[in-house]
């Protein structure tokens, strides 16, 4: 069943809650964390995020960006406990074929 109601607004232009309080960008699906992660984990600036993602514009990632910064110590919750989920989730069903063929040639850590 699809969940009807609408995204939320919020103090931040281009920046909306879902009903489960996840902050996006407006007319997406991204979440602010997943603005976020490209640059923690790829090292990109707002241009390069832009570049991988041609349907932002600017203003929406400097948007998610501010949003962050400005609520950065509930986001960092998120994130880790999202990243538990996935540690939990594989300690339950065990290294795919294909990550452990990358770990033995020292292409994954």
């Amino acid at each position: 069943m699809l969940d009807t109601n609408p995204p939320r607004s919020t103090q931040y232009p281009h920046i909306v809650l879902t009903p489960e309080d996840v902050p996006i960008i407006e007319g997406t699906t991204m979440k602010v964390i997943e603005v976020v992660l490209a640059q923690r984990s790829y090292g990109w600036t707002a241009e390069e995020i832009q570049i991988n993602h041609r349907y932002l514009s600017m203003s929406q990632i400097y948007a998610a960006l501010a949003y962050y910064w400005d609520n950065r110590q509930a986001l960092d919750k998120d994130i880790e406990r999202r990243e538990d989920v996935i540690q939990k989730q594989e300690q339950v069903t065990g290294e795919s074929a294909f990550a452990a063929r990358l770990r033995s040639q020292g292409l994954l850590k």
